[in-house]
């Protein structure tokens, strides 16, 4: 079971994250095999906590040659979008609280994720839309080296938005398909 959620996760990174150029800044990493994927059996709050604070101290362990970024993906907790939502402010004090603010940025992923402002069929959406809740830590020196070198890195996420609002409906079902095949 791990094994086909991380296969999943993957798929959605190569034609998703990468494929549509949604993080210019992925296609490096994902290559190199710098990312690590990390399934999450947890279905509480503290319990990720404490795997969210390992994946920060396996970080600080790991040079960034050998491991950029990891993906701690959630399959059996914070599945209601509004949990989730309301764990990533635990998860921003985890950050804080043990000084790895300026350190690492926590990115979020989810099946229902929404845009404060939008509505849940806005397109907009999609661009962080995933297979699982998934919490993304980056190194935010990577992230400022990236953003120093990338020209206009505020074009981003309208650029996102134009790429996955000019996908046809076939086209999300096939990029898509978790979105699909639950009743929505």
């Amino acid at each position: 079971m791990e094994r086909q959620i991380v296969e999943s996760v993957q798929q959605w990174l190569r034609d998703v994250v990468v494929g549509l150029n949604l993080c210019p800044f992925a296609r490096k990493p994902l290559r190199a095999g710098q990312i690590r994927y990390k399934v999450s059996d947890t279905r509480d709050d503290e319990a990720l906590m404490a795997e969210l604070l390992e994946e920060m101290q396996l970080l600080d362990s790991t040079s960034a040659e050998e491991l950029e970024t990891t993906l701690l993906i959630v399959p059996h907790h914070l599945q209601d979008f509004a949990d989730f939502n309301q764990f990533l402010e635990l998860a921003e004090w985890l950050i804080e609280r043990h000084d790895y603010s300026g350190i690492y940025q926590l990115a979020s992923f989810h099946p229902d994720y929404q845009f404060a402002g939008t509505r849940p069929e806005d397109e907009e959406n999609l661009t962080n839309r995933a297979p699982y809740p998934i919490l993304h830590l980056l190194r935010e020196a990577s992230v400022e080296r990236l953003l120093g070198n990338y020209p206009d890195p505020e074009s981003i996420p309208a650029n996102n938005i134009r790429r996955v609002g000019g996908l046809t409906a076939e086209q999300k079902r096939q990029l898509f398909p978790y979105l699909f095949a639950r009743d929505r």
